[in-house]
């Protein structure tokens, strides 16, 4: 069992129903599951999670949406070390725009930096595609969490 902190980016909500989504499949495989709607680096830290998941959407041109990007700034800012740590990342984009999944790949490429480890590569969830991302990442999760 892992201790799995939900970190999720929303503007329109999707996010937010994949991650809420996320929680109860984690929890139903055993883990310890903590979503942080409006993530404080604080409150995240002090969790002792062994995963940290980022489950956001994109904005603007390739932007962080306003309710993560505090936390964001704050993982920037204060670099915690994530040595033996390992995160994954959810994206929700629109294929259409050049910065496809442009926040998920800021999360991904400042956790590398802080030295977790990714327990899987990205997921890019396309709108385009799909208009219920949960039916990409509920089984894309029970494939990476399920031990």
């Amino acid at each position: 069992m892992a201790k799995i902190a939900v970190i999720v980016g929303t503007v329109y909500g999707a996010a937010q129903y994949v991650a809420e989504e996320a929680k109860a499949l984690l929890a139903g495989l055993d883990h310890e599951v903590n979503l942080f709607e409006e993530a404080k680096l604080d409150e995240v830290l002090a969790f002792h999670a062994d995963i940290w998941l980022v489950i956001t959407s994109t904005t603007g041109q390739g932007d962080i949406p306003d309710n993560v990007f505090p936390f964001f700034l704050d993982v920037q800012n204060r670099f915690p070390l994530l040595t033996g740590k390992h995160f994954a990342v959810i994206a929700l984009g629109d294929s259409s725009y050049d910065t496809f999944c442009g926040a998920g790949e800021q999360f991904r490429q400042l956790l590398t930096e802080i030295q977790g480890t990714e327990l899987a590569p990205m997921l890019r969830i396309d709108a385009g595609e799909t208009l219920e991302p949960e039916t990409i990442a509920l089984p894309w999760l029970q494939q990476q969490f399920s031990s």
